[in-house]
């Protein structure tokens, strides 16, 4: 529970931070550096979708 709290809490201010600690080097991480470049509120989704599934 308290990962997961952790988890969400990057998720909203450092989409990629809580994406590498999620699910590590790959390709979700690199489609949220994309997000991030592109706007911020698509990674934060996309962050908040991968960690809570």
């Amino acid at each position: 529970m308290d990962n997961k709290l952790l988890l969400i809490i990057l998720s909203i201010f450092l989409p990629p931070v809580a994406v590498f600690l999620k699910a590590g080097v790959g390709k979700d991480l690199i489609i949220n550096i994309i997000l991030c470049f592109i706007f911020f509120i698509p990674a934060m989704v996309h962050s908040l979708w991968l960690c809570t599934r």
